[in-house]
């Protein structure tokens, strides 16, 4: 049963996509406006079709400049927050020759790093800044990396960078931390065993992880919005960077435990992450 539901959600989403990809293409080949709300129109129909329940605990910032930095844990985290809102994402550079999430990625205008070129970390900061600068929304996955959903990793600096650089126009910045976090799976609590059947990391391979989620959906994620930062133009980014990870395991480990964290305590190893996460508002 499971496999004929994962199927027909495929099958559907397929037929949205074919339609749905050259309009965007269009919209971007003539700077439409709706270039920045049509792939938030396909996540949102994905998430209905895969059957993952978004949860939200506080708010995106309407403030703009806008530079999001979250965990990151699955390629789901894509979906999810692209349906929450319209936005774009940071990447590193393998994901653009990636078959089919590659082509998404561009046509989500999806800024690439190649993070094994230090060289060229100015210049995507830049290209970053101005992104933000001109209203987009960004989202920066600041450990680099995917990670197997039971805690954060540190976060690196570097690419924090494009925050200060939008400073240049004299308009101040928001910075805002984002938690994501998966909580229930089949409608039952998920622990340190099932968590990582959502997460998407090392050498996992990603067409069997795919279907694995679309076969079985009925996915909780619980998304918390942190306090945004307001930065000037003296703002330390290695300071930030330490700032926001504190808040961001904090709100990582209370949505998995269902109570509230300290911000100074980013041990998550020494928390019981099995107990079910508290009751959040739904977002359909």
């Amino acid at each position: 049963m499971m496999a004929l539901r994962g199927g027909l959600a495929l099958t559907l989403l397929t037929v949205v996509s074919l339609a749905m990809i050259p309009m965007q293409w269009l919209a971007l080949r003539f700077d439409w406006s709706i270039k920045r709300h049509l792939p938030c129109l396909w996540h949102r129909i994905a998430t209905r079709l895969i059957g993952i329940r978004i949860h939200q605990i506080g708010r995106a910032t309407a403030d703009r400049p806008l530079l999001v930095t979250a965990n990151h844990a699955s390629w789901v985290d894509i979906t999810v927050l692209g349906s929450v809102m319209p936005l774009s994402f940071i990447a590193k550079s393998e994901v653009e020759g990636w078959p089919v999430f590659g082509l998404f990625a561009r046509l989500q205008r999806t800024v690439f790093v190649n993070r094994t070129r230090r060289s060229e970390t100015g210049a995507v900061a830049s290209r970053i800044a101005e992104r933000i600068g001109d209203g987009d929304v960004m989202v920066l996955f600041a450990e680099g990396t995917s990670n197997d959903g039971n805690g954060v990793l540190p976060f690196r600096s570097a690419l924090l960078g494009a925050a200060t650089k939008a400073l240049a126009d004299g308009r101040p910045v928001q910075v805002q931390p984002l938690s994501i976090a998966y909580t229930h799976l089949q409608g039952l609590p998920m622990d340190r065993r099932t968590r990582p059947h959502v997460a998407w990391y090392g050498d996992m391979e990603l067409a069997g992880h795919l279907w694995s989620i679309v076969r079985e959906g009925a996915l909780d994620v619980t998304l918390t919005w942190g306090e945004p930062l307001r930065l000037d133009a003296g703002a330390d980014r290695k300071q930030l960077s330490q700032r926001l990870h504190r808040e961001v395991s904090a709100m990582t480990a209370s949505a998995l435990t269902g109570r509230p964290v300290n911000p100074d305590d980013t041990d998550l190893e020494a928390l019981p992450l099995d107990a079910p996460a508290g009751e959040t508002e739904a977002v359909d």
